[in-house]
Parts: structure tokens; sequence; C-alpha cells
């Protein structure tokens, strides 16, 4: 698109194939000076816009709901093609600057990974602690005490004697299950390991702030660079008031949008600061009480200046990771 006639001076469509994205970029130098505007560059477009940056390109992520506005109001009544979305992401990378230059994947790409892997490896367990409850139930008077390791079911597991092939059939099960959550405490140890070495290779000072350790700090650093102000930050872990709508005086909600897993590290951190004495956020959160706040009234306020504080701290990191020329 010609930035000063904003008329469309070429196309090209190609499919999801390494062929095809030679194709393109040998069709983009036509064009020595140029930049690509790719909507929702997390999303579908990943592999490609991954593929341009390793290549020196510079790419701008566009929100879908930019793009949306701009069909909205253009020619058409919100219209959708592949050449009008095009056009649409050009438009709001050139005219409205709600874009995000996207960076070629790093710490952060693999903190968010080792993350992921994280919960999916403790959702996984519990479904093998309480699979091999219900056998104990059945195996043992009583069943088995909540808190469930590997050990203490192997001992449990060794007192049973199966009295015909049914209890035969579920001892022989618990014992896999055993197996499968010795494996399972096995892989989340290294995948913590694997974190706070990132994590300390990533240089970041989140770690600093009472109540975050390696883990915590891993799901915070996955998300930097994506929120320009602290109000979005907050905003997005839903830890930003609601004002409600028709009060008679200003009164304000628990807002229950946002990322709830990082709702959950900030919750984590305040509850943790809470109990230690000399952290910040027990004074403040004693400061709030005796203002006359309620204990979860004052929990709320810690959590969001939690979201400032930590903001702050990963633009800091940030900005020293990728200093501006």
């Amino acid at each position: 698109m010609a930035a000063g006639s904003r008329q469309r001076l070429s196309s090209v469509t190609i499919r999801a194939s390494l062929p095809e994205y030679r194709r393109l970029l040998r069709w983009a130098r036509q064009w020595p000076q140029r930049t690509w505007a790719v909507e929702s560059a997390n999303g579908l477009g990943r592999h490609l816009v991954q593929w341009l940056i390793a290549r020196g390109e510079r790419v701008i992520d566009i929100p879908a709901t930019a793009t949306s506005r701009v069909r909205e109001l253009s020619r058409g009544g919100g219209r959708k093609n592949d050449q009008i979305d095009a056009a649409a992401a050009a438009t709001v990378a050139h005219l409205h600057g709600d874009g995000r230059e996207v960076r070629a994947e790093a710490h952060s790409t693999a903190l968010a990974l080792l993350d992921e892997r994280r919960v999916n490896l403790a959702q996984a367990r519990v479904r093998a602690v309480n699979q091999l409850h219900a056998l104990l139930r059945d195996l043992l008077a009583g069943g088995a005490p909540d808190q469930m390791s590997a050990d203490r079911a192997t001992a449990l597991l060794r007192t049973v004697r199966p009295a015909g092939a049914v209890e035969k059939v579920r001892r022989g099960l618990a014992r896999g299950l055993v197996a499968e959550i010795r494996a399972l405490d096995k892989q989340s140890t290294a995948n913590a390991a694997h974190l706070a070495d990132l994590v300390a290779a990533a240089d970041s000072t989140l770690t600093r702030t009472p109540g975050i350790g390696p883990v915590l700090a891993a799901r915070l650093i996955a998300r930097v660079g994506c929120f320009p102000t602290s109000a979005a930050f907050a905003n997005y872990a839903g830890t930003a008031p609601v004002e409600i709508a028709g009060a008679d005086k200003a009164r304000h909600r628990l807002s229950r949008s946002g990322d709830r897993q990082l709702n959950s590290v900030l919750h984590t951190i305040a509850v943790v600061q809470i109990r230690m004495p000399n952290s910040p956020g027990h004074a403040y959160y004693q400061r709030k009480i005796s203002e006359g706040k309620t204990g979860k009234e004052a929990k709320r306020c810690l959590k969001r200046r939690l979201a400032d504080h930590i903001w702050k701290v990963m633009l800091a990191d940030e900005r020293k990771a990728h200093p501006t020329p």
C-alpha cells in the first residue's frame, strides 16, 4: 500500500509452505524499505512472522480488534476477505499506531513453553493421584490419606494381599500409577531446574521481589513486552477494579476477566508478602486494614499495587536487555 495515497500497489497470495515463504520475500524485495503488518502475529501467523524476523525483516503485530474497527469504518459495511484484511492491517500499522513490533523468539518464549509443560505435568499428576485414590479405596479399609506420595502409596500397596483376580488387577493398576507419578515428579523437578536456569540466564530482577521464585518469575517473564502501560497489565491480569454502572456514587467491583493464571500468580505473591512481616506488601496490607478495609479488600489493593510494581520491574529488565539506540 502506498503511504501517501493509501492505494494498493500490488498483492500476492501464498500457501503455508517454505517455498511460498521464499516467493513472498522475493516479491517484497521490490520495496527496499518495508515493514510487515501481520494481524495476530502470535496466532496462526507465528511461523511466518518468526521466519521473516530471522531473515532481518521488521514485523508489526496488529490486534484483530484494530483491523475490525477499520473494516467497520470503511466502505463495504465490515466485509471480510483476505485482501480487505491485509489492507486493514496495513492501514492500522501506518495510520493508527496500534501495532507492536514483534521480536525474535528468545528467553520469554522458552519460559512460556516450559511453564505450559509444568502446568500439564501438574494436571497429569492430579489425574494419576485421583485414579490411585480410587483404586486404593477398594483395596484398603478406609482408603488412603489425602496427601499421597509415590513412596507412601508403595508402602500401602505392600500391605495388600489380593484375594482374587479383580483385586490383583486393581493392585497391578495401582502399581502402574505409582510408577507414573514417580516419572511425573521427576519430570517436574527437571522442569523447575530448567526454569530456574533460564530465569538466571535472562538476568531478571523479578526474583528480588519477596514472594517471587523462579517458577513465578518464569510465568511473568513470558509476558514481557505485551503491555504498554501498567494499567493495561493490571487490566489483563484482572486486578484492575471495574466501576459499577448505574451506582449513585462511584463504586467498584472485583474484575473476573483477564488472564486467570496471571491473576493467580499475583494472588500467590500477595499472600506470601502478607505473611512476611518485613516485606513491603505486609506493611501496605496492614495500612489498608488500619484504614478500615476488610481483609479481602486490602488483599485486592495489594494485588493492584503488585501489578504496578511487577510491570515496572519487567519494563526496566526489558529496556536493559534491549536498550534504545
